[in-house]
């Protein structure tokens, strides 16, 4: 008989954990505490707008080898893409200014010394202090590991990391930008190039994954909170023994060849599992949609210099920007900021200030932990002192930040340490 695995969880790192197991021979109970799946990561119907949008606009690079296997392990492929070069166009907000940043192909950066290809103003030479990050420290920020100022930062670098760590750049965990940079500009153009979901998060990373789990014989209890785990067994042997999801009243025990993937946010497993460190510090994402047309032509994803948004998405009927680090905008009224963006929106594509389209806000309090080194030394291993518990989630120990390549790979490797102990990842 296979193996039973109860995954609590059905964000992202859950999933893909399930997804895993299932393909490697396990039986699989999918708990999900809300009433659908997707977590932080999915779509879902606005009557503001009249059209289905995700909850937060996520980027995928042409590099995240995990999330791109996942993709077509649910036969979602097809749902991701982008433009077919690396190309990142710019805009400046103060002056007006805009230009694109076209990386080559290549592990050789031959793009820095074209000056069509580079930010305007820079030469080969500035892009030099990137390279201290490769040999970055643990506990130390950006801003002590590389000259963060000067035009390739302010235009360039600065942006990037504020996209990818969710925190003031210059603040930010020297390690993880390190690791950042390896798998992205140092890999060569053909790990950059920007993917979106383009029929949206759902299509692309949730419903294929519950579709597939269902066919191949998953239970997926959805409104499932699990308020405590029975943990037995010696000192020698211990081990999770039972799983409460109802105060003693839905209690399922959990075999001695049973396992636990617990793929729940950072507090939430802090209640769950005894004496866990995790991450207690968090950064908001605020994201604004706009039912207004693109231009013909427009390039899916801009990014944006000097003023409150930081990227721009562009999808059909339907315009967006990303503020990155948004914890100053939750207290400001929702008309005044949509006002706002919208404003800037419309100074990009040329759309009409006035009057202001129909729009949504949705904002993240809690999006992401925070990347910085004090948070970074809190991220637990996935392995627990209790074999058969295996944790996942992008706050765990991935040594990237919190992005659905994170997410996706902590799952995965919760899944293979689970079903192959003996194996060290």
């Amino acid at each position: 008989m296979s193996r039973l695995v109860h995954v609590v969880g059905a964000g992202l790192s859950g999933l893909a954990a399930a997804v895993q197991l299932q393909r490697r021979g396990a039986r699989v109970v999918l708990h999900e505490a809300a009433q659908h799946a997707g977590g932080r990561c999915r779509s879902y119907f606005d009557p503001k707008l009249n059209a289905t949008i995700d909850n937060g606009n996520h980027l995928v690079l042409s590099g995240n080898h995990a999330t791109l296997a996942y993709a077509r392990a649910i036969g979602a492929g097809d749902e991701l893409s982008g433009p077919t070069q690396p190309e990142y166009p710019f805009s400046d907000l103060k002056t007006g200014a805009r230009w694109t940043v076209r990386l080559s192909p290549g592990r050789l950066p031959k793009w820095v010394f074209d000056p069509h290809s580079r930010v305007p103003g820079t030469q080969p030479a500035d892009y030099l202090s990137l390279a201290a990050l490769l040999w970055a420290k643990p506990g130390r920020t950006i801003a002590q590991s590389m000259r963060a100022r000067g035009r390739v930062w302010d235009a360039l670098v600065r942006p990037l990391f504020l996209a990818v760590l969710n925190v003031e750049p210059s603040e930010g965990s020297a390690l993880v930008a390190g690791n950042v940079l390896r798998e992205t500009l140092l890999a060569g153009g053909q790990a950059c190039r920007p993917l979106v979901a383009k029929n949206g998060l759902g299509h692309a990373f949730v419903d294929p994954a519950l579709r597939l789990l269902q066919y191949g014989g998953a239970e997926i209890r959805l409104g499932a909170r699990l308020a405590g785990i029975g943990f037995s067994g010696t000192d020698a042997k211990p081990r999770v023994s039972s799983l409460d999801f109802g105060d003693g009243v839905d209690t399922l025990a959990v075999a001695p060849a049973d396992g636990v993937v617990l793929a729940v946010p950072p507090d939430v497993a802090r209640t769950l599992v005894p004496d866990l460190t995790a991450p207690n510090e968090f950064r908001a994402i605020v994201n604004a949609h706009f039912a207004a047309d693109p231009p013909l032509g427009f390039e899916p994803v801009t990014g944006l210099l000097n003023g409150t948004s930081h990227w721009l998405f562009a999808f059909d009927g339907r315009l967006s920007v990303t503020i990155s680090d948004a914890g100053a905008l939750l207290d400001m009224p929702r008309e005044e900021l949509a006002r706002m963006l919208w404003r800037e929106v419309a100074n990009v594509t040329g759309n009409a200030a006035e009057p202001l389209p129909a729009w949504q806000i949705v904002a993240e309090k809690r999006a992401t932990f925070a990347a910085i080194p004090s948070q970074e030394s809190l991220r637990p291993a996935t392995r627990t002192r209790w074999p058969n518990l295996m944790l996942a989630g992008d706050w765990t120990a991935t040594g990237l930040p919190a992005t659905i390549e994170g997410a996706i790979r902590s799952g995965q490797k919760a899944a293979d340490l689970l079903m192959n102990p003996s194996t060290e990842q």
